[in-house]
């Protein structure tokens, strides 16, 4: 509005002042008004970018560690395990700014799923190769090996990791932080985890992880969601000794500033990094949570491979509109579904027309995440029961039960596909699991 203001009032002053139609007082007051028009303009703008510049109200480990000089690496040779989302407040990633600070012997880098810049597709195999921008060696530990070997560790005094989560266990950036904490154990040296916060707040869901699942999709025993930062969860691994033959490192954890497991990531004022091309919002992760253990079935859609990864539930045969309705139907805290059909661009079905739901999750603290995939199967089952989404092939079953972390989970529901029925066992580790990781908590 004020531009039109600006333009048309502009104008018509000049347009009065060559033509001389209007009097020199009629003039005064119409510059007068366009003066005040540039100012609401000036003053608007300088607003916007002060409110588009105000500093972050969280700082990460490494905002804390860059805020002193990075201290504690005086002295110490570094090898940084790391991608794309180990930036600072301004976005400025971490290995640069260790490789540019003058205290600072950045020796390795180490590249999981994606590579240390992100440059990498999901699932590709990361090689050894040198980062351009620093002349620095990336060793692989998403290739041939998922652990840093001793070799790898040679001439390093300090491993650090600095990987933005998203808080569900098969996301794999926690198996690697696990692997890399057993290998400087192995090696001798120190270990240093610079914190960042949990897109899922404190929440607790799921079933922990049963020693004949134990895979890169489910390296510990914690439940699927652990309520954990990066941080305070390599503290529970490293002092409940729950790697591999009991290690222990010598751990440091640098923690968040002003963090709370009760915020959401947009609280935290902090940028979000997608952590891969399929979680490329600060809500993506909750998405996630809800319908990527369906995804591994490679039967329904999840909205991978349109532009709505995770956040939607569907198949070619459903009418999106019954759906949307049963599920709004159940009454669920927290979370609406809108009829929606796409077309997805590439993956297992693209150029298909799919029918089902969008999700809207409003409040995911009062909603049960990973139930949202179950009960979409459960009203599934009703509507189609003659199209099983487990009869699909023995590598996407065993698929599934890893990210479950066993295979009661899928030996009860599909019995009678109903929630109900997997809820118990679902729940059974939440308790226990809150109190043994209690004694780890950095943040309230």
């Amino acid at each position: 509005m004020p531009f039109l203001f600006v333009f048309s009032y502009g104008a018509t002053y000049f347009k009065a002042i060559i033509y001389r139609q209007l009097s020199s007082t009629e003039i005064t007051s119409m510059k007068l008004l366009y003066l005040i028009a540039m100012m609401t303009i000036f003053m608007g703008a300088c607003t916007q970018n002060s409110t588009s510049q105000n500093p972050p109200s969280v700082l990460n480990g490494l905002d804390v560690l860059e805020q002193n000089n990075f201290a504690q690496l005086e002295g110490l040779r570094v090898g940084l395990i790391t991608n794309a989302t180990g930036v600072n407040k301004h976005l400025i990633s971490n290995i640069d700014l260790l490789h540019e600070a003058e205290n600072v012997d950045l020796v390795a880098l180490f590249g999981p799923e994606h590579g240390v810049r992100g440059d990498i597709n999901a699932g590709d195999y990361v090689e050894t190769y040198v980062d351009e921008r620093t002349g620095i060696t990336v060793f692989s530990v998403y290739g041939s090996t998922r652990k840093p070997t001793q070799e790898m560790l040679e001439g390093i005094d300090i491993l650090i990791y600095d990987i933005q989560d998203v808080g569900s266990r098969s996301y794999t950036f926690i198996s690697t932080m696990g692997l890399a904490m057993e290998a400087a154990a192995e090696k001798g040296i120190a270990f240093m985890v610079l914190d960042r916060p949990n897109p899922l707040g404190g929440k607790i869901e799921g079933n922990i992880t049963e020693p004949d699942y134990i895979s890169f999709v489910s390296q510990f025993a914690i439940p699927y969601v652990y309520g954990l930062t990066s941080g305070e969860l390599a503290k529970m691994l490293n002092g409940e000794r729950m790697l591999t033959n009991g290690v222990q490192v010598d751990l440091t954890v640098i923690p968040i500033q002003g963090w709370n497991r009760n915020m959401t990531f947009e609280d935290t004022g902090l940028p979000w990094v997608p952590t891969s091309p399929h979680i490329p919002h600060r809500h993506s992760a909750i998405f996630y949570t809800a319908t990527g253990i369906i995804g591994e079935l490679h039967t329904l859609s999840e909205g991978v491979g349109y532009t709505m990864p995770f956040e939607l539930l569907g198949a070619p045969w459903i009418d999106a509109q019954v759906m949307a309705d049963r599920m709004n139907n159940l009454g669920l805290e927290g979370i609406r579904f809108r009829p929606k059909t796409w077309r997805p661009y590439y993956g297992r079905h693209q150029g298909e027309v799919l029918h089902g739901v969008q999700l809207y999750i409003d409040d995911f603290f009062n909603l049960n995440i990973m139930s949202i995939q179950f009960l979409f199967m459960q009203e599934h089952h009703i509507l189609h029961p003659d199209k099983n989404p487990f009869d699909t092939t023995p590598a996407r079953i065993r698929m599934f039960d890893r990210v479950m972390g066993s295979s009661t989970v899928r030996e009860l529901f599909s019995q009678n596909f109903r929630y109900a029925d997997i809820e118990e066992f679902l729940n059974k580790d939440i308790e226990a699991f809150r109190e043994l990781s209690k004694p780890y908590l950095l943040y309230p």
